[in-house]
Parts: C-alpha cells; structure tokens; sequence
C-alpha cells in the first residue's frame, strides 16, 4: 500500500512537474511564432529579418515542432555548445556559431530569450550544414564539373531530417553530418593532433645551387636544423655542419616522400619549397583539404574512380574498399587538368589522336615550323573538319585556318592502347600512353590536362569481368581503332587535394602545383559565412 502511495505521489509530481514546464513555455513559443509572422526585426542586426521569412529553413524547422522552444534545456544547450567546440578539430571555427544573445536595454527580457532561441537554432542548423556540404560556396571558389545523369543514387541526408532527428542527441547530428569518409576522418585526425602542438619555428633555407649528398655548402647548417626541428634527424655533432652527409640523406629523402616529392635526396627549388613551408601554413593546408572533401562528400559512391589530381594518384574503390591504386600524369599549371564528376561511358581501343585546338596552336604549329618533317615522323596527317585528307604542302603553317591534326593508331601514339571515356564539356579523358619514364618523378604535371594512367590494363583487369578483359585484349590485338562501350555505371570524380593520409597513416602535405591553398584558406578566414 505504501508502494503504491508513493508510486501515485511521484507520478503526480512528475506530471505536475510537467505540467508547469509547458505552462512556462507556451508563452516562448507564441513569441516565436510572432516574431516568424509579425516581429521579425527585432532580432536584428544578429538574425536578418529575410533569415526569418516563411520560405526559409529556420521558418520550415520551428514550423514542423509548432514553434515549441527547443534549447531551453540546460542540458541541451550544454550538448550543443560541446559539439560546437569541437568543430575545431574540422577546421572550422566555433565562433561563427553563436549561442548566446547580447542583451540590448530597448528588448523584453522575453523577446531576448526569443532571440537567443532562434540564434541557437540558427547557429545548430548552419553548423550541420557547413560540416555536410561544405562552410564556402564550392562553384565561386575552386569549380566543379558534375555530369547531370551523375547525381549519387544515396544522396546525404536532408538537412532539416538530420537536424530534427539530433535534437535529444546533437552529437548523432553532427556525427553523421560529418562526412564518413575515411579520408576525411582521416585527415580530421591529423588536424586536430597537429594544431595542438606548438608551433615550430625554423629559419628559412636560401636559395643557391642544387644541393647534392657529399658536397658541402653553408646552407646545410639550415638543412639539418629544419629535418631536426620537424622530426626527421637526430641531432648532428658540429665537427663539420656543412657537409651533406649520408644520415640527411636518408633525413631528406623521408621528408620528400612526406610532401609527394621525388625522394632523390636532391634539393632543388620544389623540395626548397616544402621545407620552407611554415608549420602554420601546414595547418591551414589541411584545413582546406577538409573544405574540400566536405564539399564532394556527397560525390564520392561505394564505386568510385578517383583521380586525385594534386597527388598524382588514381584509386579505385569498390564497396568503399580501395581494389586499385596508380600513379598519374595530370595537367600541368598552365593547362590544368580540371575537376569534375562524370560517368564512364567506353573505351577507345587503339585511339588515333585528335590534337586538340589549344595544342595545335601553342605546340604543333611551332613544332612545324621549326621542321618540316615533324608531321611525316610523327605519323599526321591533315584534314578538314569533314574529315577529308589536305595535303601538307599547300597550308599557310602561319595561318593554317580550320584544319585537323590526326596520328595515328600505334606505339608513337600519345594515347597508347587504350583511352577511358566519360561525358564532359573538357575534352578530357583518362589514356595509356608511351612516356612511362614520367611516371617515376614528383610531382607529375606534365600533361595538357588529360590524365595519363601507368598500368591501364591492369585497372581494367580490377574493373571489369574476365571475359570483358579477354576481348579487350583480342581487339587491341586487332590494331584496329573502335571503340568498346561500358554499360554499367561506374563514376569517376577528378578533383585536387594537396594533403592526404596514405593506408598505413602517413600524412603527406604536398606542394601546391595549382596554387589554389592560399585563396581559400583566406576565404576560411573570414568570419561570418
């Protein structure tokens, strides 16, 4: 009896309790329809009167809940300020999300509270968004092709969903608002464990003569000081701290891999570069890699072909696995390869070589002019645009007009065996091709924006079944140029990362080839977008 005494006391009080919170409430959550409906302004200059309109988020979020309060909690509140925080370890910055209200002598207390609510939700929902698509505009800054027929069949989820399902736990929110992809979660990791240690401090190395193992120069003191201070050299006696001896060898050939430099032990002006590079330019660097994966989180499907285009790299991923990785060739800075996500739609076995218009005007024209012979060695020939053969001869080569330059199918062709087509406005496309010995440099930009594969048959061989791969092989064999068409959807994103975490953790900061880092980490540092 007395159980069930108490038992009916506690549930009484409980919804007593209950019944009280909501009494208080439903005063705030009139004022919060009124001030969406009629009182709009009196939240300004923090909240714009046109970020409180009908047609838009924040209107549509109060809407769904009946404009109920939602941060009123302590506890809440509390969670939402905690994940905030820890936006930084995301290279964003928490004071862009503001929670708190400041008090102004001409407001209620209760239109106060209003607005504090509102900019709780406000700061919430911006938050999810910034760490799903991306805090900048993608399109103004660094442009991004996507095919229309590409469009990922599992879409991100919807922002007001995600935001709804997160309000008794903010931290599902943000996490799964966060992109999942290993990359980035990779690359979030070594930021937030980098911008937590001091920043170091080294002077810089001058430039000079190309510094070589066994010579000695005076900038070498420099040298070791900088593999010291970042960890890849052991303290040097002084006997003689001009000479490059084999232990910094082994020091900057480490260091070169770190940042996607040929690890020759030479160090020449990229390597001069990289080393000179100050730790707090390190960090900003990877807090544009983080913008940039969080704005193609939405792109990159189980399957993907990925050209990392800074890295040199082209990756395929299969159930989110990687099955395959190669190196490449990409555009070089005056003709950059550009970004984009498309479809790949065929093959072109043993491709003829159409020489695109920039080409032909900025390379082969010039070539032609110097040699006579050139189109004759390099197996061209000339037609019009309908296709007909003209003959060399009878061409201005200082005007030539509408003309084609085509080669031919063979082992001088700059397309190889094979090329990997895909719809895009570029011209652009992945090929074989005949100069291997690039391959084994670093950074590889050499192209004129096409992207040269090392290893394509055996890509083909990870991607595609084996009786596909046997008749690939029979047609090349054929020498015959015709194309073979890949039916199944297999999307390929082409897009520029100067920072990466390798499979086994190393992170490698690469040298900027586009010079793209310093626009937008300035964008980033601007508050308030």
């Amino acid at each position: 009896m007395y159980k069930k005494t108490a038992h009916g006391l506690i549930t009484g009080c409980l919804l007593f309790a209950v019944t009280l919170a909501c009494a208080a409430s439903e005063p705030l959550q009139e004022s919060i329809r009124l001030t969406f409906e009629q009182r709009a302004e009196t939240c300004a200059p923090g909240l714009a009167a046109t970020e409180l309109e009908a047609s838009g988020r924040l209107h549509e979020f109060y809407q769904r809940r009946a404009f109920a309060p939602l941060w009123q909690e302590p506890s809440r509140r509390a969670a939402l300020l905690s994940e905030l925080e820890q936006l930084r370890d995301d290279g964003l910055d928490p004071t862009d999300y503001p929670l708190d209200w400041p008090a102004h002598a001409s407001s209620s207390a209760e239109q106060q509270s209003v607005c504090a609510e509102l900019q709780a939700s406000r700061s919430y929902l911006r938050a999810l968004q910034h760490l799903s698509l991306g805090r900048l505009p993608q399109e103004t800054l660094e442009p991004f092709w996507r095919a229309p027929q590409s469009a990922s069949p599992t879409p991100r989820p919807a922002l007001l969903e995600l935001a709804r399902r997160g309000l008794e736990r903010p931290a599902a929110a943000f996490a799964a608002a966060r992109p999942q992809l290993a990359q980035y979660q990779a690359l979030r990791r070594a930021y937030a464990e980098r911008r937590r240690q001091p920043v170091i401090e080294w002077t810089p190395i001058p430039p000079g003569r190309l510094l070589r193992p066994g010579t000695r120069d005076e900038r070498v003191a420099l040298l070791a000081a900088r593999l010291v201070a970042g960890g890849y050299l052991g303290e040097r006696p002084q006997a003689d701290d001009t000479l490059y001896d084999p232990a910094m060898l082994a020091a900057v050939e480490q260091f070169q891999s770190r940042h996607g430099l040929q690890a020759d032990g030479l160090v020449g002006p990229d390597t001069l570069s990289a080393l000179n590079t100050p730790a707090a330019d390190r960090l900003g660097q990877l807090r544009v890699n983080l913008e940039r994966w969080r704005w193609l989180a939405g792109d990159i499907e189980a399957e993907t072909l990925l050209v990392d285009i800074a890295g040199g790299l082209l990756s395929y991923y299969r159930n989110r696995q990687l099955r395959w990785q190669g190196r490449t060739v990409v555009g070089r800075a005056d003709r950059q390869t550009p970004q984009l996500k498309s479809l790949v739609s065929r093959l072109t076995l043993n491709p003829t070589w159409s020489v695109p218009p920039t080409i032909l005007r900025e390379d082969k024209v010039p070539e032609i002019l110097r040699d006579p012979d050139y189109l004759q060695q390099h197996n061209m020939r000339v037609l019009d645009y309908a296709g007909n053969p003209l003959d060399p001869a009878g061409i201005d080569w200082e005007n030539p007009g509408r003309i084609i330059l085509r080669q031919d199918a063979g082992p001088d062709n700059p397309l190889g065996q094979l090329t990997i087509r895909f719809a895009n406005p570029f011209a652009v496309y992945l090929h074989d091709t005949p100069s291997q010995h690039l391959f084994a440099k670093s950074p590889r930009a050499f192209s004129s924006g096409c992207v040269r594969i090392e290893g394509i048959l055996q890509l083909l061989q990870t991607l595609l079944p084996a009786e596909d791969c046997a008749e690939i092989l029979r047609r090349l064999a054929s020498k015959r140029t015709q194309n073979y068409p890949i039916k199944r959807r297999l999307p390929i994103v082409m897009a520029y990362w100067t920072a990466h975490v390798d499979p086994d953790g190393t992170l490698i900061l690469r040298n900027d080839i586009y010079a793209r880092d310093a626009r937008l980490l300035a964008a980033l540092q601007k508050p308030g977008h």
